[in-house]
């Protein structure tokens, strides 16, 4: 791993716990060498994450779309901003720029982003670990929802490996740097 993607809210949520474990991630990714991919925004847990990186002398590239910029929300001082047109675009080029990718709490949007890249990866359309920072439980929910679709015959048993899944920030990045890829790419083969 180079660089990580984080997907986060463009808020902070309503618990304080959320903005301090951005800030952490950020600044633990830094300390481990490692670049921080974004959506380029000041606000919420995504400057949070920014932030923390920065204050470690990490790398730190946004990427935004010009409609986010010109509602004023670009991030000012980080190392690089990629300017790009659509949400689409932002995706793509997040992805192609990273090596992993780290979800923090967030809305719809984050929800998006994580379940194209889980998607992506049961498809075996990339091998990068995802990771879910757990914070107050707030994944709980989808781990249990995934446990379901794996009991009622939606998704393979074998798939419950492609989400890593903590509440603290160094045992995530600590797994995901063990993390080995599924070798089984034929996804589609019905038993």
């Amino acid at each position: 791993m180079k660089y990580i993607s984080v997907f986060c809210g463009s808020s902070s949520g309503n618990e304080s716990v959320f903005a301090e474990q951005a800030i952490l991630l950020g600044k633990r990714i830094a300390r481990r060498g490692y670049g921080v991919i974004y959506g380029g925004a000041h606000v919420g847990l995504m400057g949070a994450v920014a932030n923390g990186a920065l204050e470690e002398n990490g790398e730190v590239i946004g990427v935004i779309p010009e409609f986010l910029k010109q509602k004023e929300l670009e991030h000012k001082r980080i190392t690089k901003m990629h300017i790009v047109e659509t949400m689409h675009e932002r995706k793509a080029l997040m992805n192609e720029l990273s090596d992993a990718v780290i979800a923090l709490p967030g809305g719809y949007g984050t929800m998006e982003e994580l379940f194209e890249m889980l998607t992506w990866a049961q498809l075996a359309l990339h091998k990068k670990p995802v990771g879910l920072l757990n914070t107050l439980g707030y994944y709980d929910p989808l781990v249990a929802m995934s446990e379901e679709m794996i009991e009622k015959g939606f998704l393979k048993d074998e798939y419950r490996g492609i989400m890593i899944v903590e509440d603290n920030v160094d045992t995530l990045l600590d797994k995901m740097e063990l993390f080995v890829p599924l070798k089984n790419d034929k996804w589609f083969e019905v038993k």
